[in-house]
């Protein structure tokens, strides 16, 4: 969504800025794993500890951090929990694939993609990622990935119809990717077209039922429509996501003046 600051939407009472626009980074916390793909921290460091998700920083003295080909295993954790399956059973097939990339790598040094290069330049704030991006998408290299990330360069320079462009062509070229779908999302917001902001919010719990953030905006999207019960619904959502929030308090009794509402 726009300038943060100014979040404020007719609430009942003050409420808490939340995340904005989402891009594919080169470097996730374990924060952030778990508030996108709905993963406990005790089974994300589990996985981290036996070897089974490798992570860019893990030692005693620093978090771990986590690139884009451990995002890319997290994504198929989501796939494989949409399938049913269990946490055991996603380990043994994580595992699985640990082993073949065992037994494949060690002969040469990996070359950084076109994409990896774009995700590195682009946090750097090189406007050589946007070229990056681009032969990225011409390559078939994460194009959903590279498209989503082009409109967030583009919102970073008030494209906003280019931003809306490039995240449509995200998902035309993966319907499941939710980081497309909740960036829609909030430019649709931004842009008061709010039965699409629902659409896109609603899109994005359905790929991953337990991606916190999405909640919170839902509820913002509901209350304006007038949904003071599905708004109800999608707060105490992320409250049961994000237990911790240090402004839980402030959550707490928008949920009451809420509740209190005709």
């Amino acid at each position: 969504m726009k300038d943060n600051s100014k979040k404020l939407l007719a609430f009942p009472s003050p409420v808490p800025a939340k995340a904005d626009y989402q891009r594919v980074k080169s470097s996730y916390s374990i924060r952030e794993i778990k508030q996108l793909f709905g993963l406990s921290e005790r089974t994300i460091r589990r996985w981290t500890d036996q070897g089974i998700i490798q992570a860019s920083v893990s030692s005693t003295d620093a978090e771990p951090t986590y690139d884009f080909q451990a995002l890319t295993q997290f994504r198929r954790v989501r796939e494989l929990r949409s399938q049913g399956n269990s946490i055991r059973q996603i380990e043994a097939e994580l595992q699985g694939q640990l082993n073949l990339f065992r037994a494949e790598s060690g002969r040469v040094a990996r070359l950084l993609t076109p994409f990896e290069e774009a995700l590195l330049l682009h946090e750097q704030g090189d406007q050589k990622a946007a070229d990056c991006y681009v032969e990225a998408i011409n390559e078939g290299d994460n194009i959903a990935e590279a498209y989503c990330n082009l409109g967030i360069l583009n919102l970073e320079q008030g494209q906003f119809a280019r931003a809306l462009d490039h995240f449509t062509l995200s998902l035309k070229n993966d319907p499941r990717h939710v980081e497309a779908h909740y960036n829609l999302a909030n430019l649709y917001y931004d842009a008061s077209d709010l039965q699409l902001a629902r659409l896109h919010y609603e899109a994005a719990t359905q790929i991953e039922p337990n991606f916190s953030l999405v909640y919170f905006n839902l509820a913002l999207v509901y209350h304006r429509l007038g949904n003071a019960q599905s708004a109800t619904a999608a707060l105490e959502k992320y409250r049961e996501l994000e237990p911790d929030d240090e402004e839980i308090e402030v959550l707490d009794q928008l949920l009451k003046a809420m509740q209190r509402r005709p």
